[in-house]
């Protein structure tokens, strides 16, 4: 019988891999998680965690608006009918950056206390049952391949140059005074939300009809009345032709021959999986044309030793089919 350094190596330490890697390590396996930034993946870093809490403070300006109504004012106000407030942004994400720290710690305690070790910097697939984390190898009996995704720009003259995805955005210093959002996915629709709530000037810019393609068109049609009376600018059937300017200030030309200056460009067009760079090659695992690994219902890519989970599949790209 072959003798393996690991039951089980997982490349990844997102919601998926933390996950497996602490069920197979209860179950008696000897397991190691190899990951290059630091526990927590796309949905405590970069997704959801910080998403929402970005969304829950966002909505407090309607309450305020809603509050006015209801008889409440500040005896300090400018003028008759409004509160004097405002908004610590810079406060706001250092708050939230010492949540994901404390969210990522707990991550990390589930894997020490699991027994699980973790391995820090890029796996790269060597073989069915090797992996090479700089300048030294491992091995074991099984590969779970959790990477994840990561945002993808769209070949569109200076999208690249001077867009930013939602990881950026997350940990914007400023908070934009006009912002221009393209796409109509719930990831463009949740932060033209965020940042209309916090008072940008928010645009959305999208090819289809109506935003959330694939959702229930009624859904969908509330959807954009909603957003257009909470004062966030659409622009269906339209698509980015392309964008100049500086890091100040940017130029976003629309294919229907508008043009929207705005401070910031962020863009939510899809997410690609992290695949580029894994190794795959070596042990013959091919990507379908999104780049994602095809799995069976068991999660095993054609090599039998080898298995994926998450974003990385083709599956649907949400943490509880991850963790399923």
């Amino acid at each position: 019988m072959a003798s393996y350094d690991y039951d089980l190596i997982t490349i990844g330490a997102g919601s998926g891999g933390v996950r497996a890697s602490r069920i197979a390590a209860g179950h008696g396996a000897k397991v190691a998680v190899i990951e290059e930034d630091r526990p927590g993946g796309t949905c405590v870093l970069r997704g959801c965690v910080p998403k929402k809490l970005l969304m829950f403070g966002s909505l407090f300006s309607a309450e305020v608006e809603d509050a006015i109504g209801f008889g409440w004012g500040d005896d300090h106000a400018d003028s008759d009918d409004g509160i004097a407030w405002s908004h610590d942004w810079g406060g706001l994400i250092t708050r939230k950056n010492a949540e994901l720290d404390r969210l990522s710690g707990i991550y990390q305690n589930l894997l020490d206390n699991a027994g699980v070790e973790l391995i820090a910097g890029r796996g790269v697939i060597t073989g069915p049952h090797s992996v090479r984390v700089g300048e030294r190898e491992y091995t074991a009996e099984r590969i779970l391949i959790a990477v994840g995704g990561w945002p993808h720009f769209p070949p569109v003259e200076g999208v690249a140059d001077h867009g930013i995805s939602s990881n950026e955005a997350l940990e914007l210093s400023y908070r934009p005074d006009e912002i221009v959002i393209f796409g109509a996915g719930y990831i463009a629709v949740e932060f033209a939300g965020i940042f209309n709530g916090f008072g940008s000037k928010t645009h959305l810019v999208y090819r289809a009809d109506l935003p959330l393609r694939g959702f229930d068109e009624d859904l969908r049609k509330g959807l954009a009345e909603a957003m257009e009376a909470r004062g966030i600018i659409l622009h269906p059937g339209c698509t980015i032709t392309g964008v100049t300017g500086d890091d100040n200030a940017k130029d976003v030309a629309l294919s229907d021959g508008t043009t929207i200056s705005a401070d910031t460009l962020m863009v939510a067009a899809g997410r690609k999986p992290m695949t580029g760079g894994l190794g795959l090659e070596a042990v013959g695992i091919e990507t379908d044309q999104s780049g994602a690994i095809p799995v069976d219902e068991n999660s095993m890519t054609l090599v039998p030793s080898i298995y994926a989970i998450g974003d990385v599949t083709n599956r649907i790209n949400l943490t509880p089919v991850a963790i399923a």
